[in-house]
């Protein structure tokens, strides 16, 4: 409550002479929270609110710099207190993508995922080294950790013997050299359903705050591999079809071939998929946020698929037999 009266304080001081309502937009699974300021002539605007001891505000506010002269629609910053972690921003509106693909309509999401790849191919264009931390080893090794920590020890209590634990390192050093093979530009590094708004135009980007400058096809993993809603594994193929030939033609590094593009891509979503049961382990475990446990069975589903397609990612699979047993399994059909 605290925090709410010096955010409300901090508006008071921007705008004196008017009055305006707060209400609750939106929260993450960070420390950050939002805030709707709805003023007496009817128009709005967004507060974060980033506690200075948990957030910094910078990565956001450079971040956003980037992608705005991109050309991309993100929350335009119009004031700023990083002393007491409050950005006042555009407002983008309340509707997600997840909330307007909840109908399955092949035609809207046609729509979407056509805006969404579009504003990625120019975030992608405007790529420079230098700008944003770079997606390395040791970064992308970082994130491999989290499943055997937080997924199969505290979610599955299960300790790796030395042969399952060889095992794994051998599928970690191969996901990791075909990751960092990859053509390195902007990467959002959350760009999926729940971050992006319907808005205009179309999508509004957020929490990009954790950008990187690393493999080209992750966006496109965390877009189509979506932790949050499913799509059949051929109208993945033909969006992505569609992402692929804008990207040759407005000239980004992909592969002119697109089966080593979609194994690019494929590879990619095994990395992003072992690092998200592993946050959502730890989102559940060590945060209380069990939210996050029914979306479990989907990323998966994903990374079992994927691993049983290539026959380097097949240890990894029997490792996942063994620590899950099939018959022991629920809701890996969709």
């Amino acid at each position: 409550m605290q925090r709410q009266q010096q955010l409300s304080l901090w508006l008071h001081s921007l705008f004196p002479d008017e009055s305006f309502t707060l209400a609750p937009a939106s929260a993450d699974a960070s420390f950050r929270r939002y805030f709707r300021a709805t003023f007496a002539d009817g128009h709005t605007r967004v507060v974060m609110d980033a506690p200075p001891q948990h957030e910094d505000c910078r990565p956001f506010l450079h971040v956003a710099g980037l992608f705005e002269n991109a050309g991309t629609h993100v929350p335009h910053v119009y004031a700023q207190d990083l002393e007491q972690g409050f950005l006042l921003l555009s407002d983008l509106g309340n509707t997600t993508y997840l909330q307007a693909l909840h109908g399955k309509n092949i035609a809207v999401a046609k729509r979407l995922y056509g805006a969404a790849t579009d504003a990625l191919i120019k975030i992608q264009l405007a790529s420079r080294e230098n700008e944003l931390p770079p997606y390395d080893e040791a970064l992308l090794r970082r994130e491999l950790n989290l499943f055997p920590e937080w997924y199969i020890a505290k979610h599955l209590n299960y300790t790796l013997n030395e042969k399952q634990s060889t095992k794994l390192e051998t599928v970690f050093q191969l996901i990791l050299a075909s990751n960092l093979a990859q053509p390195r530009v902007y990467v959002h590094r959350d760009y999926h359903s729940r971050n992006l708004m319907v808005t205009e135009p179309n999508p509004g980007i957020l929490d990009f705050q954790d950008a990187v400058y690393g493999p080209i096809t992750y966006d496109l993993a965390s877009l189509f591999k979506d932790a949050y809603i499913h799509w059949e594994e051929a109208q993945i193929i033909d969006w992505l079809i569609r992402y692929w030939e804008k990207a040759r033609q407005a000239g980004l590094p992909v592969h002119d071939d697109f089966g080593a593009f979609y194994r690019d891509y494929e590879w990619m979503g095994v990395q992003r998929h072992i690092k998200v049961l592993g946050i959502f382990a730890r989102l559940y475990h060590r945060d209380g946020k069990e939210g996050y446990l029914k979306d479990m069975p989907l990323v998966m589903d994903y990374l079992r698929r994927a691993c049983a397609r290539y026959i380097d990612l097949k240890p990894l699979l029997n490792l996942l037999d063994e620590l899950e047993p099939r018959d022991e399994q629920t809701g890996y059909t969709f």
